[in-house]
């Protein structure tokens, strides 16, 4: 299998920003602080991408103590980027983006759920 060409951080700041722009309407203003924040995220996933590659070809495993720690920093960052949104985004916009939210979480968890059965059934 082929492996595929990731867009650079900007490229992908630069993809998200114009889909919620089309998505929520955003104005200028908005769309600068999004874009900013966007991607300094895919930056810093980037740069855990990475680290994580560095560890698997390590062959170095977690401890139970640095998965908590990375998934408490996980959702410590999730719950700042839902606050900074919030200030930047109108009280309509941000429902809708909660929505939409939502709306992607819950596909991939039908995702997951349709490849858990497939595995179960060639059992």
């Amino acid at each position: 299998m082929e492996k595929r060409e990731s867009l650079s951080p900007e490229q992908q700041a630069e993809l998200r920003v114009k889909k919620m722009s089309l998505e929520l309407d955003l104005n200028a203003n908005q769309q600068a602080e999004i874009k900013k924040m966007v991607l300094e995220n895919a930056k810093k996933r980037e740069a855990k991408k990475a680290e994580w590659k560095k560890n698997k070809e390590a062959g170095k495993t977690l401890t139970k103590d640095e998965k908590f720690a990375m998934k408490n920093q996980m959702l410590d960052q999730q719950i700042a980027h839902k606050a900074e949104m919030k200030k930047i985004l109108t009280p309509e916009q941000f429902a809708k983006w909660e929505a939409k939210k939502s709306e992607r979480k819950g596909k991939m968890h039908d995702r997951k759920g349709s490849k858990g059965k497939n595995q179960k059934e060639r059992k």
